[in-house]
C-alpha cells in the first residue's frame, strides 16, 4: 500500500477526486449508518478507492471498537485505536493507509446539509483543516456509545415511523451525538462563534476565498463592517477576519501542491492570485519555504513536520 505522500507522484490533477454524496440504494435519503468493514464495499459501488487520496464533499464520521484504523486527513497522520473516534469534514483530504477490514466499528455518513444550522456551527473546528480525532473520557465514551446505539438502532427500524419522521428523528439524534462529539477535545467552538456576523462571514469565505482574499469584499457581501467582521472573528477564534482568510487560502494551496502536479504558477491563479510572484511571496510569508520546496518535501517525505504547520501530527513506528 502506498504511504500518505507517495500516491501523487506521477498522478495528474484529475487524481484528486471530490466525492459528492451519493446515497445507496435502498437506504433513506441524507445518513447512513453502516458497519466499518463495510466501509470499502460501499466506496467501491460507488467507484471510488479509499486507499488513494480522495476529497469527500461529506461528513465521515468513524468509531473504533477493536483493532487500529491509520489514516490521513489533510496533513495530519492518525492512529485510530479502540474507543476513539474520527471526524472528516466535508472537502478534507483523506486516505486510508492500512486495510479497513483490520479494525471493527461503526462509520456514519451524512452530507453537510444533514445537520442544522445550529449544530453545524456549534460542532464547527476552532481551525481549517484540522481533522478531529478524540479519545473521550470514560464517562464521555459510555454518553457518546449511548447515542450511537440510539442512532443505529433508529437506522436499522426504518419501518417504524413514516420515513420523514425517522428522518427527523435520525437528524436529532446525531445532532446529540456531534455536540458531544465536538467537546470531548475542546476544539469546538467557543459560544461566541454563533453570532451571525462571525458565521455568515465564515460561510462567505468558504465560498469565495478563491476569488477575493480582501476582507472589505466579505464585508460588503455580508451586510457588516470590515471592524465587525475583524471584532466577531477574533471573539469567535482569536485570530483577525484577515488571518481567517488567508488560513483557508493557505490549506488550499497546501492540498493543491501535494495532491496535485499543477504548477505552483497554476495552483496560484486557481487559489485567486493575479500573478505567480504574489502567490509565492504569500506562501513564502506564511510557510517560511517556497511552494515548490514544500511539495518535495511532504511528497519526498511524508512523515516530516510540514512546514507552517504546527498542528501536525505524526503517526509512531
Amino acid at each position: 500500500m502506498k504511504k500518505y505522500g507517495q500516491a501523487c507522484q506521477g498522478s495528474s490533477a484529475r487524481d484528486f477526486a471530490a466525492i459528492p454524496y451519493r446515497p445507496t440504494p435502498g437506504t433513506p435519503p441524507g445518513i447512513e449508518v453502516l458497519p466499518l468493514e463495510r466501509l470499502t464495499e460501499r466506496a467501491h459501488s460507488h467507484g471510488v478507492d479509499p486507499y488513494r487520496p480522495s476529497r469527500p464533499v461529506f461528513h465521515l464520521l468513524v468509531h473504533v471498537e477493536a483493532g487500529m484504523l491509520r489514516c490521513s486527513v489533510d496533513f495530519s497522520t492518525d492512529e485510530v485505536s479502540p474507543g476513539d473516534w474520527l471526524w472528516v469534514r466535508p472537502s478534507q483530504v483523506v486516505e486510508f493507509l492500512t486495510p479497513l477490514d483490520r479494525a471493527r466499528g461503526t462509520v456514519v455518513v451524512f452530507p453537510a446539509g444533514f445537520l442544522s444550522d445550529a449544530t453545524a456551527t456549534l460542532t464547527s473546528p476552532s481551525e481549517h483543516g484540522r481533522p478531529r480525532h478524540g479519545t473521550p473520557s470514560v464517562r464521555q465514551a459510555e454518553s457518546l456509545c449511548r447515542v450511537l446505539n440510539a442512532l443505529e438502532d433508529e437506522y436499522a427500524h426504518l419501518s417504524d415511523l413514516p420515513l420523514t419522521a425517522h428522518i427527523e428523528t435520525m437528524r436529532h439524534l446525531l445532532s446529540a451525538l456531534l455536540i458531544r462529539l465536538a467537546h470531548v477535545d475542546g476544539s469546538a467552538l467557543p459560544e461566541g462563534a454563533a453570532c451571525e456576523p462571525f458565521r455568515r462571514f465564515r460561510e462567505a469565505v468558504e465560498q469565495d476565498f478563491t476569488l477575493t482574499h480582501r476582507v472589505e469584499d466579505y464585508a460588503a457581501r455580508v451586510g457588516y463592517s470590515t471592524r465587525t467582521l475583524t471584532r466577531a472573528t477574533h471573539a469567535a477564534i482569536g485570530c483577525g477576519a484577515k488571518r481567517f482568510i488567508d488560513d483557508r487560502v493557505l490549506l488550499e494551496a497546501k492540498r493543491l501542491l501535494v495532491h496535485t502536479t499543477l504548477t505552483p504558477a497554476v495552483i496560484g491563479e486557481r487559489i485567486g492570485f493575479k500573478h505567480p510572484t504574489a502567490f509565492s511571496a504569500f506562501f513564502r510569508q506564511r510557510t517560511d519555504t517556497t511552494p515548490t520546496k514544500f511539495r518535495a518535501l511532504v511528497v519526498s517525505a511524508p512523515t516530516a513536520p510540514v512546514p507552517g504547520n504546527a498542528n501536525r501530527q505524526t503517526a509512531s513506528g
